[in-house]
């Protein structure tokens, strides 16, 4: 995700911002003991800023992760580094990655939006130096963005043209054949998300009967909502989040239209629930479900363990910390524990239904985010969420 205006509703999900920071900067205090080898993760984040409640949840899981690893791996002993990019300012954010660099960082990790990303990925890379993202959501981090030295970058999100896809799949499987689509302008990843589900959906025999846009803090998604509420569908679909997603959702429900409501990993979550009128027939693809019934058990002790940190997870997407030390952790095992960016890289690439924790992921030459999660469909009914459902990609559109 990038930089949007309003992020008041989401500070609700940082509230253990400063704790979570430590849980994870404790992992990478000590030497590795005797026999095993270092692994140094330089993570390069928002403490406090606009990033925060995405990147913070990602470090604590990772954390977590780094610590069940030590005391599993025989060969490998995993520190986590940190430094604060203090809101993605991009001089803060270049001198922490040579910061981490220089204390010997093998592998860095960097913030979940592509452009805040960019200074640190390129000291990275110029670096030869894996960088890593554990929940970006588009195809620009890698060789797409940063070229031929982008073969060093790669993200532990969902590509936007997976989640689409997927969402396509969700809505044909409920017998959803007509939809109408509202696209948020504001976020590559917002647009590429709505753009794969159209493509995707037509595909699979739906037909669309209405496209609107808004874009957070233009004051216009009262006039998409009017737009679409003319149009009749099966389903209303969007990709959004920040203060745009309750205006969306309650706007289209205080026109009494009941029409059911499709959202990406944007709008995971109840913290931004309306109470009047309440949500209702809302649906949303994520990684995990963070309301006690997400299928796997390693996931649900996860969540566990991160509320017993005080680090409970408004979304699922802290799983893309953990899932990033997996990755990690698993290309360097391929790798027979060579640390060398382009060798770690050549291993990523090649990953096929790799089992990470959640799920079984897979990268190429092309796509380095992650495509092929088994997604978790969340719906909120009367402001109670559940999972009632997975749904996996069979199919990534062409957007471009």
């Amino acid at each position: 995700m990038r930089r949007a205006t309003r992020w008041g509703i989401l500070a609700a999900l940082t509230a253990a911002a400063v704790a979570i920071a430590a849980l994870a900067g404790t992992t990478g205090s000590h030497a590795a003991p005797a026999a095993k080898k270092n692994v140094v993760i330089g993570w390069a984040y928002d403490k406090a800023g606009q990033m925060a409640p995405f990147d913070n949840p990602a470090l604590a899981a990772a954390g977590i992760r780094v610590k069940q690893i030590n005391a599993k791996s025989g060969k490998y002993h995993f520190v986590i580094k940190t430094c604060d990019t203090q809101n993605n300012n991009a001089a803060k954010a270049k001198a922490c990655a040579l910061s981490l660099l220089g204390q010997h960082a093998s592998i860095i990790f960097t913030t979940c939006d592509v452009d805040f990303a960019t200074p640190v990925v390129q000291e990275a890379i110029n670096h030869g130096k894996l960088a890593i993202a554990p929940c970006i959501g588009t195809d620009q981090m890698g060789p797409r963005r940063f070229g031929k030295k982008g073969k060093l970058a790669f993200s532990f999100g969902n590509v936007a043209q997976d989640e689409g896809s997927a969402m396509a799949e969700y809505a044909i499987s409920r017998h959803w054949k007509t939809a109408g689509l509202a696209t948020n302008t504001l976020l590559v990843y917002f647009k590429n998300v709505v753009q794969a589900f159209d493509i995707r959906f037509r595909a699979l025999g739906g037909k669309i009967v209405d496209r609107e846009s808004y874009q957070t803090g233009n004051n216009d998604v009262g006039t998409a909502v009017s737009h679409l509420n003319s149009h009749k569908a099966a389903v209303y679909v969007t990709s959004t989040a920040f203060g745009e997603l309750p205006a969306f959702v309650s706007g289209l429900r205080s026109l009494h239209n009941k029409t059911p409501i499709l959202n990406s990993w944007a709008g995971d979550g109840t913290y931004w629930d309306t109470s009047s009128p309440k949500v209702t027939d809302y649906y949303c693809v994520t990684f995990a479900s963070v309301f006690g019934d997400d299928p796997d058990p390693a996931v649900r002790a996860m969540i566990a363990s991160l509320k017993a940190a005080g680090a409970q997870p408004g979304t699922g997407g802290f799983l893309g910390g953990a899932d990033a030390v997996d990755g990690v952790f698993t290309a360097i095992k391929r790798a027979h524990g060579s640390l060398k960016g382009s060798v770690l890289a050549a291993k990523l690439v090649k990953f096929n239904h790799v089992a990470v924790l959640g799920s079984k992921i897979s990268f190429s030459t092309k796509w380095h985010t992650v495509f092929g999660r088994e997604y978790r469909v969340i719906k909120t009914q009367n402001n109670s969420a559940k999972r009632v459902g997975l749904v996996a990609a069979k199919v990534l559109p062409n957007i471009h």
